[in-house]
């Protein structure tokens, strides 16, 4: 079908999804957005059920039933094996001829570089990282939580902060302003309050995330043991990335190191200080930037590195989305 539809491209999360239908030329043919991709808690044909809509809305504004090829980088692909399993339920919808799907991570990593080349951390509802080379060669984690030895994102930093303000309210603990500012945000007087509405859901447990802002105030207003917890994130952040980089042969000579995700993007100034303060010291060469371009414009490049792409087409790729 030459020019007229050559990668789909779909970047799913566990909150929403966004596709782009791109001509080999790159330019882009239409985009929908869609639900949360939730394999785990759906199963992955339920979990493709719910890309089926955005999909068949870009194909009808595009005008296309099909394209050569499908880029996916999908949430909650975090094993080679689990890759393997959605890439078969997505080849078997016939929306393209080739199939290629990779964790969401990736597409931070690409939508932030000019060619695959470097390490992304994504530290959104949780954290991860991934680094490539052009290749072929790829660095990457596990990042299913405690038991692949991850700490930290936006839901783990929401605990810890519980965690410490509760022992700080009956004595188990240190003392820190996170036992008043915690339950302050819900509009409760004491961390047993915060506990027993959380416990008897009377604050749905989903609104957890909300304490992770309150986390970063009360650390920038000075709270010993508040500071102590986003300095380990920005070590985790940057343990993940010395890694990637190691494995990869990157620390010697510059390299990207892109960041992304909500907490991240935010660009918190002691979380982002200490992060470039610690790499400069662990990885000297290392070149960290915060990714802001939408992380579809990461799946719609990975497509076109994928397929006979005309000679500007990843830049007029990435106008559309970065204007």
């Amino acid at each position: 079908m030459g020019l007229s539809a050559s990668v789909l491209a779909i970047d799913a999360g566990n909150s929403k999804t966004d596709v782009a239908v791109v001509a080999a030329d790159g330019e882009v043919l239409a985009t929908a957005r869609g639900g949360a991709f939730r394999p785990p808690a759906v199963g992955v044909e339920r979990a493709v059920d719910a890309l089926a809509d955005a999909v068949t809305r870009a194909f009808d504004a595009a005008g296309v039933t099909a394209v050569d090829h499908v880029s996916a980088c999908l949430a909650n692909a975090d094993l080679p094996v689990e890759e393997e399993q959605l890439a078969a339920a997505l080849h078997a919808r016939a929306w393209g001829g080739s199939v290629e799907v990779r964790n969401d991570t990736f597409a931070v990593l690409r939508a932030g570089v000019d060619e695959p080349l470097g390490v992304a951390v994504v530290c959104g509802a949780g954290v991860n990282c991934v680094g490539m080379r052009p290749d072929g060669r790829t660095a990457r984690f596990p990042a299913i939580g405690r038991i692949s030895g991850d700490w930290g994102g936006g839901w783990g930093l929401a605990e810890e902060a519980l965690w410490h303000a509760a022992r700080a309210e009956d004595g188990r603990g240190e003392p820190t302003e996170l036992a008043r500012t915690l339950p302050a945000h819900f509009g409760l007087d004491s961390m047993y309050a915060l506990i027993e509405a959380l416990h008897l859901r009377r604050v749905e447990p989903v609104r957890r995330h909300e304490l992770t802002p309150v986390l970063f105030a009360t650390a920038a207003g000075g709270d010993p043991l508040a500071r102590s917890v986003v300095d380990r994130q920005a070590d985790e952040v940057v343990a993940m990335a010395t890694v990637a980089l190691t494995r990869l042969d990157l620390l010697a000579e510059p390299a990207p190191v892109l960041l992304g995700g909500s907490v991240l993007a935010a660009r918190h100034p002691q979380l982002d200080e200490r992060i470039r303060e610690l790499l400069a010291a662990r990885a000297p060469k290392a070149v960290p930037r915060v990714v802001t371009a939408r992380p579809v414009l990461g799946a719609v490049l990975l497509g076109l590195d994928q397929v006979a792409a005309a000679p500007g087409a990843r830049e007029r790729a990435r106008e559309h989305f970065t204007a």
